[in-house]
């Protein structure tokens, strides 16, 4: 229909006449400087090709930053690995091992022998309540004096002690070099637990086993992690640890790149979100399965409960992460499509903005010229308050999932109050702005 049908059809009125024309030259002048089809085709493939790369690194991104955080972190290793002390499967599997490597170097009659006539009546009094043949009854007593140390403060103590003189070792043992408390022998990672021997040797002395002064220094590995893999992930793993800092800068770089070149950017964003969450979503269910496979996989001297343990603990940072991740890309697709010009987005910002509405209706508030002045520049609040948001959490100190929400609450608190604010009774009456369209086209 002609603009002269709609101005003998009495449609349209001289200034939306005039308003309609302006809009037709804008639209054309608009089209004519829009990308040709070749290089529109090209944008977005490059933007497509960029988004699935950040996808693919976001997941090497958070194995990164937990690999430089155990390796570089003495606090965050500590924390890591302080909890084993108290773990019940832990403190078996410390116990069996103390136990069983004291009994190796003890010749019960060569220490009976050296026994001074002293303390013969104590010791025949000592043994004579353990129940079995001597041997079975010395050891009974040994795994009792160990287990009542292991679960006592000064083992957790020790234990966290233990652990932190032996990070400086930390980087040399998961590279495949050095020593001290913590070695990478052959393709598994251990911890020396003679410091533990030397405590219940002593223990059993106070108890009256006199003899066990005698028993030699005793060394004796504690298994942290086993895999005929570790060897052929030390060079990888370096590099990770290496890129800690890095990868993660990237990765953000290549997702906002191919937004960026998207001619959908909208669109673009949600899609680069959901990538990375779906992506990282699936390093957590890898996690899961490899815990199966590992356990599957130890020798008959490790404890599986007590590997189940240490692993749990060694990757609970890193699950936390995974969790963020998938929090934080979830949130943006959800901003990003509210945001957008669908038409549920348009219905969720319109009960939105009625709710609210209606809220500050019945409480009877004018907001006065604060409204006016709010009303003016909401757009720029608006985006202060994401920017904000953004700020917190990429300072906040290795944010949980849980944090990611909560950050994401208040962003939606300070936009009800500025939308609460925003109003001074200036709105056209012809009802609420139409909203902008998407720019570009399909990404």
């Amino acid at each position: 229909m002609s603009q002269a049908d709609d101005v003998g059809n009495g449609a349209l009125s001289e200034g939306e006449r005039a308003e309609l024309s302006e809009l037709r030259r804008r639209v054309g002048t608009l089209e004519a400087q829009g990308p040709k089809p070749g290089k529109h085709r090209a944008r977005s493939f490059l933007a497509v090709v960029l988004i699935t790369i950040a996808a693919i690194l976001a997941p090497l991104s958070v194995v990164a930053v937990w690999t430089s955080d155990i390796v570089g972190d003495t606090d965050r290793y500590v924390a890591t690995v302080q909890p084993l002390a108290s773990d019940p499967d832990v403190q078996a599997g410390v116990t069996n091992r103390v136990a069983n490597a004291v009994m190796e170097h003890v010749d019960v009659p060569l220490l009976l022998e050296q026994v001074a006539p002293d303390d013969r009546p104590r010791l025949e009094a000592l043994l004579g309540r353990l129940d079995g043949p001597l041997t079975s009854g010395l050891r009974g007593l040994v795994e009792s004096v160990t287990s009542k140390f292991v679960a006592s403060d000064a083992f957790a103590t020790l234990w966290t002690e233990l652990n932190r003189r032996a990070h400086q070792t930390v980087d040399k043992a998961l590279t495949g070099s050095g020593g001290g408390a913590v070695e990478l022998k052959g393709d598994t990672v251990t911890i020396d637990l003679a410091p533990v021997v030397e405590q219940v040797k002593q223990r059993l002395v106070d108890s009256g086993l006199t003899v066990a002064s005698k028993i030699p220094e005793v060394h004796t590995d504690f298994t942290v992690m086993t895999s005929d893999q570790i060897g052929k992930a030390r060079t990888g793993f370096r590099l990770l640890q290496l890129m800690g800092a890095w990868l993660p800068v990237i990765t953000v770089v290549l997702a906002a790149g191919g937004v960026l070149l998207a001619a959908r950017r909208r669109r673009a964003l949600v899609t680069a979100a959901l990538a990375v969450a779906v992506a990282v979503g699936l390093l957590g269910i890898g996690l899961h399965v490899f815990r199966t496979f590992y356990l599957d996989a130890l020798p008959a001297s490790v404890s599986p409960a007590a590997a189940g343990s240490v692993y749990d603990a060694l990757v609970r940072f890193l699950r936390t992460s995974v969790r963020t991740v998938v929090t934080l890309g979830v949130i943006v697709a959800v901003g990003a499509w509210l945001s957008g010009s669908g038409g549920r987005a348009v219905r969720a910002r319109r009960m939105w903005r009625s709710g609210i509405g209606a809220v500050r209706g019945a409480s009877g508030l004018s907001t006065g010229p604060v409204g006016s002045w709010v009303h003016r520049r909401k757009t720029r609040l608006n985006w202060g308050v994401v920017v904000l948001a953004a700020v917190v959490f990429a300072v906040w100190d290795h944010p949980t999932g849980m944090v990611t929400v909560w950050l994401a609450l208040a962003a939606l608190a300070a936009l009800a109050v500025v939308e609460f604010l925003a109003s001074d009774g200036a709105v056209s009456r012809r009802g609420e702005p139409a909203e902008a369209a998407d720019s570009g086209s399909r990404l």
